[in-house]
């Protein structure tokens, strides 16, 4: 049986079971191109299925377990399979081996302007996302002065989102994705867009928002933000795991690994 926190919801829980997540590539027909395999530092690796269709290898035999309490880092080069795994925690991307499991309400802070409606109004899309996230009507209601607080649109959310500068849509995107308390919360990079009263409120918001949540993944290129926020990181590497541990003692590894190979 699962077992529950003290104010009764259910404790987070991912498991990743010999993962592996590939990519068909359809227009790739070259013969040599189909014999050869190419590894690169700062991505994963480019071979042949068993049905001799080239593929990306996004992610391979990952195997690893996440807990309630948990807040992991994810490091590794560009195209190391940082954002793979993120997406595949949030049930994006299916394995084409192993098994994922995961226990929990999940929120991601990954496409934050995802299922927005650019014809409909702020307060609109507000509801419309809200409901995305698995909010009951009543719950909405009960969210929608903070959110409507935290983007400082004011009469902008009666207007459609099409109207809205890049900023004012970040920022009614980041006050909905930052409204309810997620069981698992799904990060890539931390957010650091906008002016600078809103960076600083929406760290804030942050900052709360961890205190609250059972298992965080955020995969971030910046050891203060991982050192800071995490008490655990992973190094992806090919979309493979190379180390798995205490966030100063993994990066050190991945910094020593990086300097020596010239990235």
């Amino acid at each position: 049986m699962a077992s529950v926190t003290a104010n009764g919801r259910m404790n987070a829980r991912v498991k990743f079971d010999h993962v592996g997540i590939e990519f068909p590539i359809y227009s790739a027909h070259g013969r040599s191109f189909k014999r050869s395999v190419l590894q690169y530092t700062t991505g994963g690796q480019i071979g042949l299925s068993s049905n001799q269709r080239v593929v990306v290898s996004a992610l391979n035999d990952v195997s690893f377990g996440a807990e309630h309490g948990e807040h992991i880092g994810l490091i590794g080069h560009n195209g190391a399979g940082k954002s793979t795994l993120l997406r595949a925690v949030a049930g994006v991307y299916e394995p084409v081996l192993g098994t994922i499991s995961v226990c929990g309400r999940v929120a991601s802070l990954i496409d934050l302007t995802l299922g927005m409606d650019m014809e409909a109004s702020g307060f609109e899309n507000i509801r419309i996302r809200c409901l995305l996230l698995g909010l009951e009507p009543n719950e909405i209601d009960a969210h929608l002065d903070d959110i409507a607080d935290m983007t400082e649109l004011g009469d902008f959310l009666a207007m459609p989102v099409r109207t809205y500068s890049s900023g004012m849509v970040l920022r009614l995107a980041f006050a909905i994705s930052t409204s309810i308390t997620p069981d698992i919360l799904l990060m890539d990079e931390w957010i650091g867009a906008g002016d600078a009263s809103f960076v600083k409120k929406a760290q804030a918001r942050l900052q709360s928002l961890l205190g609250r949540t059972g298992i965080l993944f955020i995969a971030s290129h910046q050891e203060d933000i991982v050192k800071n926020n995490c008490n655990r990181a992973i190094w992806l590497e090919h979309g493979a795991i190379r180390a798995d541990g205490l966030p100063a003692d993994v990066w050190r590894e991945y910094q020593a690994w990086s300097n020596q190979a010239g990235g």
